[in-house]
């Protein structure tokens, strides 16, 4: 992707109402950047699955397990988070929870998706990769054709395992090579600085694959630089202790370099105290391509639509220029055919002229 591509476009929406702010964020095109396929499993399909299976969860009914998630951290979070991918054995189980997320993105007018996966989550487990792939890629290709959808898969490495572990991962996945756009890196941030990972992201380059990484969550600035300058990321997922080293800042809107920031994930994961203090204005006023996001929608309260909402009733200074700069910075930030990104920006500025419209 080129830099110019990122570049934000100069036409700005007309004034909306403010009361048809709320409105206005649930019916905009949009894409998301930043959300764990595994993150989106609800406890009703976990128990479902479970059943279907004959998985037994350490949780007897799904009130238990929805009341566990209080999470104080991040690897609090984690920790259940793989208890629910348990449930997870065959190509159908990967194509139902992709296809439940799927739907929901058709309702909250996302146009594209480009989603994370775990293989090692699976594969640790017996699942063979090939049912992980299979399974997502088939939810994506019915996406296309019955709720036009675009949707895409990004493989991420367990950062908390080792990069000999990550390149394994690689040489499996290969063979569907065409079934995946590009790899990540998630998990356990703090303690996994980007570096150690310098290799594989290298041989991953040399294949063509896009590349981000999650760095600035709970991890310093100094990952945001290491993931940018050692993994060559193209996005960085989260990012939002950038606001701390004022060079950073600086090279991130110069680069336009989207940061796919996920508000009620750092709200949950107490990131941020509270909603109302998240830094995403900061970020947007700073001229950063910030992105809103939704992270593991199951576990953290809220889809696309949800965040959006939430976070701009939390901080009211937040506009409709703000939300179209949102809107437009996560579909110039995708990795989809240029063609595709005017196409969505296109019926980005349409929606906000028919909001603008006398009613």
């Amino acid at each position: 992707m080129t830099t110019d591509s990122l570049t934000a476009a100069p036409w700005r929406p007309a004034d909306i109402p403010a009361g048809r702010l709320p409105d206005l964020l649930r019916a905009m095109p949009k894409a998301e950047l930043h959300m764990h396929i595994e993150g989106s499993l609800e406890p009703e399909l976990i128990f479902a699955l479970a059943q279907r299976n004959g998985v037994q969860l350490p949780y007897a009914s799904v009130e238990e397990l929805r009341s566990a998630y209080a999470f104080t951290n991040l690897q609090s979070f984690l920790d259940i988070y793989y208890a629910g991918a348990s449930v997870l054995l065959h190509e159908q189980d990967f194509y139902d929870m992709a296809w439940a997320y799927l739907q929901r993105a058709a309702e909250d007018h996302i146009v594209h998706t480009e989603m994370f996966f775990d293989p090692q989550t699976h594969t640790a487990r017996g699942v063979g990769i090939d049912v992980v792939i299979q399974g997502l890629h088939r939810a994506c290709e019915d996406a296309r054709t019955q709720l036009g959808v675009s949707a895409s898969l990004i493989l991420c490495f367990l950062r908390h395992l080792s990069e000999e572990e990550a390149f394994e991962t690689l040489e499996q996945a290969l063979p569907y090579r065409d079934r995946f756009i590009g790899v990540g890196l998630d998990s356990s941030e703090v303690g996994h600085p980007p570096e150690k990972f310098a290799r594989v992201f290298a041989r991953c380059r040399e294949l063509g694959l896009h590349r981000v990484a999650h760095a600035g969550e709970e991890g310093p600035p100094a990952y945001i630089w290491g993931a940018l300058d050692v993994l060559h990321a193209e996005r960085i997922d989260h990012g939002v202790q950038a606001v701390h080293d004022a060079d950073l800042m600086r090279r991130l809107a110069q680069d336009r370099v989207a940061l796919t920031v996920c508000p009620l994930s750092n709200e949950k994961l107490c990131v941020f105290p509270d909603l109302a203090d998240h830094n995403i204005q900061v970020l947007l006023d700073a001229g950063l391509a910030a992105t809103v996001n939704s992270d593991d929608p199951a576990y953290f309260g809220g889809y696309l639509n949800t965040n959006f909402v939430r976070l701009f009733a939390a901080v009211p200074t937040l506009t409709a220029a703000h939300a179209y700069q949102l809107a437009s910075n996560s579909i110039a930030a995708s990795f989809a055919p240029e063609a595709d990104r005017q196409r969505w920006e296109g019926q980005l500025r349409e929606c906000f002229e028919r909001f603008a419209a006398p009613t």
